[in-house]
C-alpha cells in the first residue's frame, strides 16, 4: 500500500469517529430536561424565562400545538393539566424586551435484630405534597456545593440517583462502572466510582451511601469526637460485628472485658446509630417521612381502565412572546431601511426567538418521553395497577421498556432515575416497578420481587412461637411454585431486613 493511499484511509477513519461522537445543542437539551422530576423541571423553567425574554407563560384560552397525545393502547388513556396565568406576566415581559434593545451593543440525598418491632411488613410511606425537598435533592444540593469537576458530579449524581431508600449503596462498583458506560458514555473504573463515592459518603447524614450495614455504622461512628466510647464501638463494629447484629451483648461485654455498667453505657451508644441514613432525610415529629411529589397520576378505575395524567405541579404552559414576533416581523417588512443598530437589535432578537423554540420543543419532548415510558410501564405491569399486589410484577428491565416505546435505553434510565408515580395503591419510584428475574433449574423465569412478597408473607403467617428455618420456608416456596435454593431465601430475607428464624421467635 502506497503512502498516499495510507493518508487516505487514515483520514476517513478520522471522519467517521467525529461524526460518531457528534450531538447536537438539542439533543442535549432535551436529555438534561428528561432527567429532570417535575419540581426540579418547575425551577429550571423559572431560570430559563429570566433568562430569556422572549419566553412567557402561555394565556387561558391560547392554544398549544404541544397538547394532543392520543396515541394509547387499549385500556390505557392519558390526560393532561394546564395552569391559567394572568395578563400582567405578557406586560412584564414587554418591559423586559424593552430594556434589553435598549441595552444591545452595550452588554456583551437497619440494623434488622435491633431495630423495628414485631411487624415484618415493610413500613408505608406518607406522602407530603408541597414544596419540601426531597431526599435526592438535599443530597444534589450538598453535591452543587462541593469542589467538583463535571465528571465527579456526574458519577455522584448517578451513585445518588443508585442509593436505595434506606440511603445504602447495594449495587456493586463494577455493575455502576458498566451502566456509566452503557447509559451515560462515561467511562470509569472501579477505582475511580469509589473516590467520588467517598465523597458521598462524606454528606449529611453520617452513613449515607455506605454499601453494606456494617460500613454504614462504621462512618457514622467516625464522626464522632475521639474517646474510649468510640474505639469501643469501632471494635464491636469491626470484631464483633455478628454478636453484635444478634444480640449476644454480654458474648461481646466479656470480649472487651467491660462491667455491667460500662456494657450497658456503650451498648446505650450502639442503638443510636441508624441503619437507615436515608430515612431520617425529611424527619418530622413522631415518623420520618419522605417529601415527594409524583410526576405521574395513575388512576385504576372499577372497570379494569387504567388512566394516568402526566402531573404538571409548577410547570406552566409557555409560549412564544407575542412582542418578540411582533417585532421580528417589523423589523423583517423594513428590511432595505435598516441601520446597523437596528440589525443588531434583529439578530438579539431571533437568537432569543429561536432559543426559547428550542426549549419549548424540549419540554414538548420531554413530556412526550415521559408519557411514552409510563404508558409503557403500565402496560408490561397492568396487573399490579389493578390489584396493588406486588407478587404481580412481572419481570422487567429498561431494555424491555426501550424496545416497546422505542426510545434509546439512556432515555429511558434517565426518565425512571429519580420520578414517582402516585397510584391507587401507594405512590413508588418508577424503578420499583422494574425487577430482576430468577431462572430456575427447569429454565422457568420467576421475578425477585414475586418470590420476596412470597417470601415476606410466609413468614407473617407462621407461628411465632415455632418460626420457619431457612430450609422450611425454601420447602414451603418450592411447594407454591418458587422452586430456589436455600441460600437464595437467606439472600432474600436478609434484604428485606427479616432476622433468622432464632430471632424472630415469641
Amino acid at each position: 500500500m502506497s503512502d498516499k493511499s495510507w493518508q487516505i484511509q487514515e483520514q476517513k477513519q478520522t471522519q467517521i469517529q467525529k461524526l460518531a461522537q457528534s450531538i447536537s445543542q438539542q439533543q442535549m437539551l432535551v436529555s438534561s430536561l428528561v432527567e429532570l422530576p417535575i419540581t426540579q423541571l418547575a425551577d429550571r423553567i423559572n431560570t430559563e424565562m429570566n433568562d430569556n425574554p422572549a419566553l412567557e407563560v402561555e394565556s387561558p384560552g391560547e392554544n398549544t400545538e404541544f397538547a394532543d397525545y392520543s396515541d394509547f393502547p387499549e385500556n390505557t388513556e392519558y390526560t393532561e393539566k394546564s395552569d391559567e396565568t394572568s395578563m400582567s406576566e405578557r406586560e412584564e415581559r414587554q418591559s423586559a424586551l424593552d430594556a434589553a434593545l435598549e441595552n444591545i451593543g452595550r452588554d456583551d440525598e437497619e440494623l434488622p435484630v435491633y431495630h423495628g418491632g414485631n411487624n415484618l411488613s415493610e413500613d408505608q410511606e406518607e406522602v407530603v405534597f408541597g414544596t419540601t425537598e426531597s431526599f435526592y435533592d438535599q443530597l444534589l444540593e450538598q453535591m452543587r456545593e462541593s469542589d467538583l469537576t463535571d465528571r465527579q458530579r456526574d458519577i455522584l449524581e448517578y451513585l445518588i440517583g443508585s442509593l436505595d431508600d434506606d440511603g445504602l449503596l447495594r449495587k456493586d462498583l463494577y455493575t455502576i462502572s458498566d451502566e456509566l458506560a452503557i447509559y451515560h458514555n462515561i467511562d470509569a473504573n472501579e477505582k475511580e466510582i469509589e473516590d467520588v463515592l467517598h465523597v458521598l459518603q462524606d454528606f449529611d447524614p453520617a452513613g449515607i451511601g455506605a454499601r453494606s450495614l456494617q460500613e454504614c455504622l462504621l462512618l457514622q461512628i467516625a464522626r464522632r469526637d475521639d474517646s474510649r466510647v468510640k474505639k469501643l464501638m469501632q471494635q464491636v463494629i469491626n470484631r464483633y460485628f455478628d454478636d453484635f447484629t444478634h444480640k449476644h451483648w454480654k458474648r461481646i461485654q466479656t470480649a472487651l472485658a467491660l462491667n455491667d455498667q460500662q456494657g450497658e453505657a456503650l451498648f446505650g451508644e450502639l442503638r443510636k446509630l441508624n441503619p437507615r441514613p436515608g430515612a431520617s432525610m425529611g424527619e418530622t415529629v413522631g415518623r420520618n417521612l419522605q417529601q415527594i411529589t409524583p410526576d405521574f397520576i395513575v388512576d385504576t378505575q372499577d372497570d379494569g381502565t387504567v388512566t394516568f395524567t402526566l402531573n404538571n405541579g409548577e410547570v406552566p404552559e409557555l409560549t412564544l412572546s407575542q412582542s418578540f414576533i411582533d417585532s421580528m416581523n417589523e423589523y423583517q417588512q423594513n428590511k432595505e431601511h435598516l441601520n446597523r443598530q437596528t440589525k443588531e437589535a434583529l439578530l438579539y432578537i431571533k437568537k432569543k426567538v429561536d432559543a426559547a423554540q428550542s426549549f419549548i420543543e424540549a419540554i414538548r419532548v420531554r413530556r412526550h418521553t415521559l408519557t411514552m415510558t409510563m404508558q409503557s410501564i403500565i402496560t408490561l405491569q397492568r396487573q399490579f395497577f389493578l390489584d396493588g399486589d406486588e407478587a404481580s410484577l412481572r419481570p422487567m428491565i429498561l431494555k424491555d421498556v426501550a424496545e416497546k416505546t422505542g426510545l434509546d435505553l439512556s432515555t429511558i434510565s434517565r426518565v425512571c432515575n429519580s420520578k414517582y408515580a402516585q397510584t391507587r395503591w401507594g405512590t413508588f419510584p418508577l424503578r420499583h416497578f422494574f425487577s430482576d428475574s430468577y431462572v430456575t433449574e427447569s429454565g422457568e423465569e420467576l421475578s425477585t420481587r414475586q418470590i420476596k412478597a412470597m417470601l415476606r408473607d410466609l413468614i407473617e403467617a407462621e407461628d411465632k412461637h415455632h418460626p420457619l428455618s431457612d430450609d422450611a420456608l425454601r420447602e414451603q416456596l418450592t411447594e407454591k411454585g418458587f422452586p430456589i435454593a436455600r441460600r437464595t431465601v437467606a439472600k432474600y430475607r436478609e434484604a428485606l431486613g427479616i432476622p433468622i428464624a432464632r430471632l424472630r421467635k415469641e
